[in-house]
């Protein structure tokens, strides 16, 4: 706090606080009687506030951990616009019922430089992603016991250069900086983006010890990572090597009410908000609502009389997967298995495809965690009926749609969408939303596939824009 903020909270309106200043100003008169020099009485150490240098010994650790933590969860969901909500708005989870162009551009696929909302989940991610950077530094320095305090930090800085490949343009740069200059990145491709994620889940894979939560939500980012690049024989050996992950594993970052609320919550639940939960987007999207509330227990939602923001936006539909106050879910045991099934699909085979049918099956009968209000419990679904499909592409399509219910509104289906796209070579208007925008929206779908970097990252000499490619 500084002098003039100390002065100001002195001078609040509260008789308890003028009360308080009275007695400051009593006591700074009488140490000057006593011969006490003023600065002496203010220079009081506040123990809730940590400077810099605090974070660099041993005693420091542990808060630099948590900011850590803070921060990337900040950016993954924590809020009405974060990586979960904003990506969710730019492929079919969500429509965003709101006045605010930053939002209603980015649903109509018309991304764009200027976004002020956009360019504060950029700022919040880049932020999480140095942080973590820096902190990982810092504690194998200070606090190099237990390595895996460190693995975490590799596993979020790993997550958020592998989001910043998934929901941005190619072109993001990585900067640095160490309290006193900033180093500016070079802008990089989707894929070395996806490179550097993919090294330091490594990283954190060898530091993660016995810790489940480190060890197993690296190797499921490592997959993801893996999958992005087309090496789905690496992504399969990134999720089974060491033993399959648990179906009942969920890799969480946490809310409360001394913190942050839940994105999904926020952005689609709470009073008049700012997006809706979407079903059949634009020819493309998936029915998520098509089917009563029951019947599908991984789309977790209820009817509801709320109005959006834009008052156009009645009857708005609540999720129920997420509360205000529950933890997210970035990684679950699930997403390993689905994983696992995609690369086997690359046999191309009906062989491969029918052990890949068999296998969503059993993943439905047996049961895995989505997280959410539901945490760690398995969750079950009827089995698919019929037979396997009998193509690769059916058996994508098949494969795609399962991903997207078993992690609905966890961040992961822009991701998803984008690599039908980069790596399966499918055109982009039979993958994303297109054509006429859903109505009280006028006008039809642009062509953006991804989030534009902000403008402000002008300021980086190196960076001239989006580089060409999906």
């Amino acid at each position: 706090m500084t002098h003039t903020q100390s002065i100001r909270r002195m001078m609040g309106f509260s008789s308890k606080a003028r009360s308080r200043a009275y007695s400051i100003a009593a006591l700074a008169l009488a140490a000057a009687a006593a011969g006490c020099k003023k600065d002496q009485l203010l220079q009081v150490t506040d123990p809730d506030i940590l400077n810099p240098a605090d974070y660099t010994t041993p005693a420091g650790s542990t808060p630099l951990r948590v900011g850590v933590i803070a921060n990337f969860t900040s950016a993954f969901d924590g809020g009405t616009d974060s990586f979960t909500t904003i990506t969710g708005n730019l492929a079919d989870e969500l429509l965003a019922s709101d006045t605010f162009d930053g939002r209603l551009t980015i649903n109509a696929r018309r991304s764009a430089e200027t976004n002020s909302e956009m360019e504060a989940v950029y700022r919040a991610m880049q932020r999480a992603r140095t942080a973590a950077q820096r902190a990982a530094q810092t504690l194998a320095v200070t606090a190099p016991t237990p390595k895996a305090n460190i693995g975490e930090m590799y596993m979020l800085l790993a997550y958020s250069e592998m989001m910043l490949g998934e929901g941005w343009c190619p072109g993001v740069p990585f900067s640095s900086e160490d309290g006193v200059s900033t180093t500016y990145g070079q802008p990089l491709t989707t894929d070395q983006m996806m490179q550097a994620a993919v090294a330091h889940f490594d990283t954190a894979i060898s530091l993660a010890e016995t810790n489940a939560r480190v060890l197993n939500g690296s190797k499921i980012g490592k997959g993801r990572a893996l999958l992005n690049l087309g090496k789905f024989a690496e992504a399969a050996a990134a999720v089974t090597t060491g033993g399959a992950v648990p179906t009942n594993f969920v890799l969480t970052t946490s809310h409360s009410s001394n913190s942050n609320s839940n994105g999904a919550w926020s952005a689609s639940t709470s009073g008049a908000s700012r997006y809706r939960l979407m079903s059949g987007e634009g020819k493309n999207g998936l029915t998520f609502l098509g089917q009563t509330p029951a019947q599908d227990p991984r789309i977790n939602w209820t009817t509801s009389t709320r109005v959006g923001f834009s008052s156009q936006f009645t009857a708005q539909p609540n999720q129920t997967k997420f509360g205000q106050y529950i933890d997210g879910a970035v990684a679950t045991g699930a997403e390993a298995k689905l994983i696992e099934l995609e690369a086997q699909l690359q046999a191309n085979t009906q062989a491969a495809r029918d052990a890949v049918f068999a296998a969503l099956n059993a993943l439905r009968t047996g049961g895995a965690a989505i997280g959410g209000t539901t945490g760690t419990t398995l969750i079950t679904v009827p089995a698919l009926t019929g037979s396997a499909p009998t193509t690769n592409d059916a058996a994508l399509d098949l494969l795609y749609k399962e991903r997207a219910y078993w992690m609905w509104l966890t961040g992961h289906r822009l991701g998803d969408l984008r690599r039908l796209v980069r790596v399966y070579k499918r055109d982009t208007e039979a993958v994303f939303p297109t054509g006429t925008l859903t109505s009280p929206l006028e006008g039809t779908y642009g062509t953006s596939t991804t989030i534009v970097v902000p403008f402000a990252e002008r300021n980086n000499p190196n960076f001239k824009g989006c580089l060409d490619g999906k």
